[in-house]
């Protein structure tokens, strides 16, 4: 059976070797570089990407810290400074004091956050930010009242620094989390966004540079670079979006530059947490998966068509980005661009110079996230306010005419527009849909995942959203999608096989475990490994616990994410481990004390394995966390009957 070939020491998930950058050239720091790439590398002096983690100085703190507070309903702060460096004296809701010392800082603007070590190795990212801008001390969370221990809480699990955000703020990072302890042994060749995040350990290109000789490494161009110098637009797209994207890693830090996407994380889908029904953003998603839905995307234009990747700024001024391309001039890198004026009022509508007649006002509307920093939606998209009764989306036009109506803003577009094909059938119509119906929106997610008009990452969402309304002719309708040729399409299509017969699921899957891409087996591992079958040949046997042992060790990476467990603990029921799903969920529990879901599967089990009163005990013990919960107090009543 399966729970041979795959023993119960895979759901332990402890770490194996994996390739890391001390397999590569070194890692030699920015300052190496300075030398010979002069001109970039005083562009990248005090960018944002210089600036994304740095040493607390008197030039890097942009805060008050003389003397200044911050005070609500629950917490007390009073900042200062002194020879030793920047502090913090939190009063916590439940009346405790305690002294923090600034160990780093993040950002610059519009918001500067402030890092503690809480204990030896572990930062956590404090909610009490700097607003550099309106020169203000602000609470990330106002509505929110957290109390210590909480998992939300500014020293929980979902604060953690090492875990959550220093891969991205960091050069050469390694999370080196010990789950035996609970503790970090992170380390980084540089923090802040150097010239290595994006090109890769330097040494082998000085030596390259030194002696013209090309360099004769393994997984290195000829000049010593992990990421090639060859690359085109897309590798460089990828490259920006190891961090530029929602995403599951499945490393432990940074992968080396240049590694694909795909084999590095697992992209976030446009469910309905992160986005919008018609692809707009909601939550904080850092754009990759907002720009593979545009046109701009399909058509090759790259991060570096309109960003300095050294100055991390514009290449231009306002409206001047887009006419770079999209003018009467045109723009011989991209043949199919229709040639127009389109910063004319003929074509926006607006007074010339007015915040209407702004390119970036109407086809990349922003979302506010951390209080004060307005991002702005990649998918470039075509205004389309008669789809906001169908979505609830919001709509470009009345983000500025608040005291209008999206049916009206729809009609002035028509009226302006009457001969438009831009006002067809819409995915997000039926993402909508899905949502409320999902049996009713099958048909509609079918077509929309076989249009190869759609963009992939919108073919993959709907494959996702068919979930549960998946029947057997949803499965064999996406099968043929397991071998196109999109890594996102392949991993999607996994998903609806699950409503297959067993063995026909099996067999659509077994040949993803040999897929090049890191993603694609990954997604297949755990659902194989429902799969029923009594025994295999051993050559497929020896092909499934390699892809096990792969899927292992990515989970081992993530063991100090308290959602991992809660995968832990359902793959071990599957494979009817019992003793090692309540380790897991109790460790779940343990990192996040609200998780609601690893309660209740801990209560369950327990009654199963050691009957009502333990059961009760550990209801108990969940409602001491999360006092007067409703499902946890009816499974109380429930086990007192």
């Amino acid at each position: 059976m399966l729970k041979t070939i795959f023993p119960a020491a895979l759901i332990l998930c402890l770490s194996a070797p994996v390739l890391r950058a001390q397999d590569l050239p070194d890692y030699v720091g920015s300052g190496q570089c300075a030398a010979c790439h002069e001109a970039e590398s005083q562009s990248w002096q005090g960018s944002h990407h210089q600036l994304a983690w740095t040493e607390p100085t008197a030039d890097t703190v942009v805060a008050d810290f003389d003397g200044t507070r911050f005070q609500n309903d629950d917490l007390t702060v009073a900042f200062s400074k002194d020879a030793a460096g920047y502090h913090a004296q939190i009063t916590e809701s439940d009346g405790t004091t305690t002294m923090r010392r600034v160990h780093s800082v993040a950002g610059i603007e519009p918001l500067q956050q402030y890092l503690f070590e809480t204990e030896p190795g572990r930062l956590q990212s404090f909610d009490v930010v700097w607003d550099s801008e309106e020169k203000r001390w602000y609470h990330l969370y106002p509505d929110q009242s957290l109390p210590v221990g909480d998992g939300l809480h500014w020293a929980g699990p979902y604060k953690n620094w090492n875990a959550r955000c220093a891969e991205c703020h960091a050069t050469g990072y390694e999370k080196n989390y010990d789950p035996a302890t609970r503790s970090y042994a992170s380390t980084q060749a540089e923090i802040g966004v150097g010239c290595e995040a994006c090109h890769g350990p330097g040494s082998a290109h000085i030596d390259w540079a030194e002696t013209g000789k090309p360099v004769e490494i393994p997984g290195v161009d000829a000049f010593g670079l992990t990421m090639r110098s060859t690359a085109d637009s897309e590798g460089w797209i990828q490259q920006c979006a190891g961090c530029h994207s929602r995403r599951e890693a499945f490393g432990d830090g940074n992968p080396v530059p240049g590694t694909p996407y795909h084999d590095a994380y697992r992209l976030m889908m446009l469910t309905p947490d992160l986005y919008f029904p018609d692809g707009q953003i909601r939550e904080e998603v850092y754009v990759y998966g907002s720009f593979l839905q545009s046109k701009m995307y399909a058509n090759g234009v790259s991060c570096m068509n309109c960003h300095n990747p050294h100055t991390a700024q514009l290449v231009a001024e306002g409206n001047a980005v887009c006419t770079q391309c999209h003018s009467e001039a045109g723009n011989t890198e991209f043949p199919s661009l229709p040639i127009a004026d389109y910063d004319t009022p003929e074509h926006h509508f607006h007074e010339p110079g007015s915040e209407g007649a702004q390119c970036k006002n109407c086809h990349m509307p922003t979302q506010t996230y951390m209080g004060v920093d307005a991002r702005a939606d990649h998918s470039f998209r075509i205004p389309r306010p008669d789809l906001t009764p169908i979505t609830g989306a919001p709509d470009a036009c009345t983000n500025c005419h608040q005291d209008q109506t999206p049916e009206w803003a729809a009609q002035q577009i028509e009226a302006w527009y009457p001969d438009s094909d831009k006002r067809g059938p819409h995915f997000g119509t039926v993402f909508a849909q899905s949502a409320v119906d999902p049996a009713g929106a099958l048909p509609d997610l079918l077509k929309i995942a076989g249009d190869e008009g759609q963009s992939d990452i919108a073919r993959a969402t709907a494959m996702y959203l068919m979930g549960a309304a998946a029947d057997q002719q949803t499965a064999r309708a996406t099968a043929p999608l397991l071998r196109d040729d999109s890594p996102l399409l392949r991993a999607a299509a996994i998903r609806p096989q699950r409503a297959a017969p067993p063995q026909e699921q099996f067999q659509n899957l077994l040949d993803l475990l040999s897929d090049p891409i890191r993603l694609v087996r990954l997604s297949a591992a755990p659902d194989l490994l429902r799969a029923p079958v009594a025994s295999l040949p051993p050559r497929i046997a020896e092909r499934f616990g390699r892809v096990a042992g792969e899927w292992q060790r990515s989970l081992g990476n993530r063991l100090d994410f308290p959602e991992t467990h809660l995968v832990l603990g359902g793959t071990a029921l599957t494979m009817r481990n019992t003793p090692a799903a309540i380790g897991a969920f109790r460790e779940a529990v343990t990192q996040d004390p609200q998780l609601l879901d690893a309660w209740v599967m801990l209560v369950r089990l327990e009654a199963s394995v050691n009957g009502a009163e333990a059961a009760n005990a550990v209801v108990e013990e969940a409602l001491q966390a999360n006092p007067g919960q409703p499902d946890l107090m009816a499974m109380q009543r429930e086990l007192q009957q």
